[in-house]
């Protein structure tokens, strides 16, 4: 008997999922979710989750409006993909069956949005299950695509052909490969493009979407149909529907890196299409026609083809990027708004940065935030939410023009690329129109032409260079502008050129152009206006960059700007103001510790750090610049430290207790990691910073045990955390080793598992690499303290280490780390390695061949020079590699403990072969003669 609802059980449950979707009453929706959570235990739950998605009309006995029925489907439908997403395996057969009959009546539904939903749920079910737990959806889906019969119904033919696009979509890969003996691709392709012949708009659309898909790669199904694509492409160039034209032109760009040569023919006509969807009334065609130029001027043989079309194209891209009506009524008229409290939606969201991968030469290489590009795209947060899902939360923010990637700045983008691709030829196109409207009365003028001297800064500033005293002259005037949006653009242009003015040499042009540049931007961070504060902020951040030391001078006066930027802004612009405070940190270095400047910028900075609290977002960026604060102050920072520092542990030790709860309480929110990351890194800059007497008296004093936490955070399932605890570990064990070192025996098990490479290759994803890489990085940190000690360890760390650098599709920097730990494990345990010397010496060495010269490297060869001469015969197959090493380690000589240790090892093992070969000088003749000349001029023979 097939299944059937208790009727009861439907109608709780559909007033749940009901109010699951209230965003009226927050206690019903609170408590409909608690409810939901405890109905997952239920073995029957996804039948009726199917039941009640399934069913177009409401079931006999359940009492709904047409409204809430359509909630309590929408809800249904994103609960059964998630549990499909979370417990694919725990769902019953039974179960499966029931959801993969209803799909195809789902994809038919009179409601677009349900129709969605199905192809959202039959996606997840491949890819959870791969094809062959549905070998059926495919064909079946094809077939309604089809209408070889003429009898199914447009719905149908729309839902099956979009719900193909998020198949293709989310399972790329899988499609392509070979399967019992074909790539469903070969047989998939074809049929999509046939469908872009389709009668539906719609189904037109999603048939150019799924193919484009595959546009990027370079699959054989992709090579064989290229030429029918094109066909069917430069068919549909003219077709009614904006939707379908807009896939036409994100094909061409996609063919523009993957098929060039297919271009290159048609690339006059593609210049005048492009221009005429981009001058259209619908800006998202207009901007993923503008995409074209970026993805031209990007390519690097491509763009010289449009040398003969730049007069046409710029003109194009200068009237796109003056502000559309539609754009200025989102704006806003002009408001003095310093005052005004932010909104916490007008917060944006703001993620920890991702810890930096430690360098061969043991450094993070982080860059600091450049948040100054007018037209840089904005990473969208990954909310899980698929196409036509509902989030009831949605403010509409991204109307906003200013927080989304629109035709003006796609526009201002492509005259940058173009700026730096011609040069010259470009600023004597824009010339006429900087003329005509930089003075404009009408400030959207004046707005954009300022944008358009910014976007060509960085390409054509050798011929901008001669009108730039004139140009920034008057730019000084326009942070005075009554328009804010002016305001705002001249801070961000004025930024492009400041390291223009960073580098006059003369003392005088300093004075009338450097120096009132810099006064204007930190003028303009206390702007009447929040966001002309927020571009200042992110223009004299840009200045920072560019001009680096040379600011030392002016420390004091930048600074207590700072500090009365933090008296006066809002919470939303904190943000950016802590990135000004780091990258002053990071580029006057030590000068921070000089007490005219620490008294006035760490009162300040402990003001917020005291008012933010511990589960603030602010936490994040907050801890970030105290991070770097402290590695510039170094011991200056000492009076500071102690508070920071339990707070950061009290922080991470409330984080895994919040993710021990959740286990057993999947009710509780989930802890954000970005706690974790943040507060990892800002321990990590402290420990460094400090003398390293007081920095082990804080991880001796740290209450719960500070390596208890550490070890912790070494097995989260969170990338980002587990790669900011092995570099707090690793930096630990260069400057507390005496406080690790009993912790190491619960150490060492969790280090060795992270290096087991089978989790982070299945993966195929580069967060675990870097995971693998401050892993690495910490192995040979630890090594170089532990030496002898650590014997138990060295057969399975070193086992680790080879498969690392053996392995052919590891990243070259995790590899050159896991060969510095190998070299590093030599300097106490050569008798042990030795015996394996033969096994993995050539990889070692191929992997030192482009490590930079730094001391951890010296420490690694002078351990597997130990290993060497404790089994010198080893190296038969590799000895030409190592003296060819030997002769290009430059810098042997110069002063320091391990280069000249280094020198001398090298030395002995010279000697050692020396006894070894009989015709010694006729081995080195197989060495390039530099080689030869660098052996003997640096060592003696």
């Amino acid at each position: 008997m097939a299944w059937q609802p208790v009727p009861e059980s439907l109608s709780q449950l559909a007033a749940c999922l009901k109010d699951s979707l209230s965003g009226f009453d927050k206690a019903a929706q609170k408590q409909a979710e608690l409810m939901l959570t405890q109905a997952k235990s239920s073995p029957d739950i996804n039948n009726y989750l199917v039941y009640l998605f399934s069913s177009q009309d409401p079931p006999s006995g359940l009492q709904c409006s047409p409204q809430d029925y359509y909630l309590v489907r929408s809800a249904a439908a994103i609960m059964l993909k998630n549990n499909v997403k979370t417990s694919f395996k725990q769902i019953p057969e039974s179960s499966l069956s029931l959801i993969k009959m209803a799909i195809p009546m789902g994809l038919q539904d009179k409601n677009s949005q349900m129709r969605n939903y199905a192809g959202n749920i039959a996606t997840e079910l491949i890819r959870r299950g791969g094809l062959m737990s549905w070998p059926e959806l495919l064909p079946e889906l094809l077939k309604m695509l089809s209408n070889e019969n003429g009898q199914v119904t447009n719905e149908a033919q729309e839902g099956s052909m979009a719900a193909m696009a998020k198949i293709c979509e989310d399972n790329t890969k899988l499609l392509e490969r070979e399967l019992n003996g074909q790539r469903p691709l070969n047989f998939i392709l074809p049929k999509l493009i046939e469908a872009t012949k389709s009668p539906l708009a719609r189904v037109r659309a999603n048939a150019l979407t799924a193919i484009n898909v595959f546009t990027p790669r370079k699959s054989q199904a992709m090579l064989n149909s290229i030429d029918d694509l094109l066909q069917h492409l430069f068919a549909l160039a003219t077709d009614s529907s904006p939707d379908v034209r807009r896939q036409v032109c994100r094909a061409f760009v996609q063919l523009v890196e993957t098929r060039p040569d297919k271009l290159q023919p048609h690339l006059s006509g593609l210049v005048d299409y492009i221009i005429t969807q981009q001058k259209g009334d619908d800006e998202e065609l207009a901007t993923d026609a503008a995409e074209f130029w970026l993805a031209v001027g990007e390519h690097e043989n491509l763009w010289h083809s449009l040398s003969p079309y730049i007069s046409k194209i710029i003109p194009v891209l200068l009237e796109s990027m003056v502000y559309s009506g539609e754009d200025i009524a989102l704006l806003g008229g002009a408001t003095d708004d310093e005052d005004e409290e932010d909104r916490e939606e007008d917060i944006k969201p703001q993620f920890a940065k991702k810890s930096s991968a430690r360098t061969a030469n043991g450094d993070g290489s982080t860059d600091a935030a450049q948040n100054g590009n007018a037209y840089e795209k904005l990473a969208s947060m990954d909310d899980d939410l698929e196409e036509g899902e509902i989030d009831n939360l949605e403010d509409g923010d991204d109307a906003n023009p200013d927080e989304r990637w629109t035709l003006r700045k796609c526009s201002a983008a492509a005259l940058d690329v173009f700026a730096r691709d011609f040069r010259d030829p470009v600023f004597e196109c824009i010339l006429p129109y900087l003329t005509k409207n930089l003075k404009h009365d009408e400030w959207p003028y004046r707005e954009a032409a300022v944008l358009a001297l910014g976007a060509v800064a960085e390409g054509c500033i050798v011929v901008v260079t001669p009108h730039l005293p004139e140009l920034v002259s008057y730019l000084f005037s326009l942070l005075n502008d009554p328009e804010p949006v002016v305001r705002q653009i001249t801070c961000w242009t004025l930024g492009r050129y400041s390291a223009w003015a960073a580098e006059l040499s003369d003392p005088a042009q300093k004075q009338q152009y450097f120096e009132p540049m810099m006064e204007g931007i930190l003028t303009k961070m206390l702007d009447r206006n929040k966001k002309v504060q927020e571009a200042g902020a992110s223009a004299f951040a840009n200045l920072e960059e560019k001009a680096q030391k040379k600011l030392e001078p002016y420390s004091l006066p930048i600074i207590q700007q700072f500090v009365r930027c933090f008296q006066k802004y809002k919470d939303r612009n904190m943000y950016i103001l802590y990135d000004c405070v780091q990258t002053l940190a990071e580029h006057i270095g030590p000068v921070l510790a000089r007490p005219e400047l620490a008294n006035e910028i760490m009162p300040a900075l402990i003001d917020r750090w005291t008012k933010v609290s511990d589960q603030s977002r602010e936490l994040f960026p907050l801890l970030e610049c105290l991070s770097y604060v402290s590695m510039a102050m170094n011991d200056a920072f000492t009076p500071y430290a102690q508070p920071i520092f339990v707070r950061c542990v009290t922080i991470i030790h409330q984080n895994l207790e919040q993710s021990l709860q959740l286990a057993s309480n999947p009710t509780l929110d989930v802890p954000d990691k970005d706690f974790l990351v943040t507060s990892l890194d800002l321990l990590s800059s402290i420990i460094q910073a400090l003398d390293k007497e007081k920095s082990a008296k804080l991880v001796e004093e740290s209450q719960p045990a500070f390596f208890e936490l550490v070890t912790f955070c070494m097995e989260d399932p969170n990338d980002q955390v587990r790669q900011s605890a092995y570099a707090l570990l690793g930096d630990c064990a260069k400057y507390v080793y005496g406080q690790l070192r009993s912790s190491l025996s619960s150490v060492f098990p969790v280090l060795l598992k992270q290096l087991d490479l089978d989790g982070v290759l299945d993966e195929d994803i580069d967060e675990g690499f870097s995971v693998v890489n401050n892993a690495c990085w910490s192995a040979g940190e630890i090594a170089m303290q532990h030496k002898s000690e650590m014997k138990a360890y060295v057969p399975e760390l070193f086992q680790r280490l080879v498969e690392i650098i053996s392995n052919p599709g590891i990243p070259k920097g995790v590899t050159e780390n896991a060969a510095i730990a190998l070299g590093r494990l030599g300097l106490g345990n050569a008798d042990l390695l030795a015996p394996e010397l033969a096994n993995f010496a050539e990889d070692f060495l191929t992997s030192m061949d482009e490590v930079d010269l730094t001391d951890e490297k010296a420490t690694a060869f002078r351990g597997f020079t130990g290993i060497v001469e404790k089994n010198p015969m080893a190296m038969e197959k590799s000895l030409l590699h190592f003296f060819t090493a030997i002769a290009r380690y430059r810098d042997i000589k110069l002063r320091s403990q391990n280069r000249t240790d280094l020198h001398e090892e090298f030395q002995k093992t010279i000697g050692i072969y020396r006894q070894i070969i009989p015709q010694f000088d006729q081995f080195l003749s197989q060495l390039q003669p530099r080689d030869q000349e660098a052996l003997r001029t640096t060592y003696v023979f």
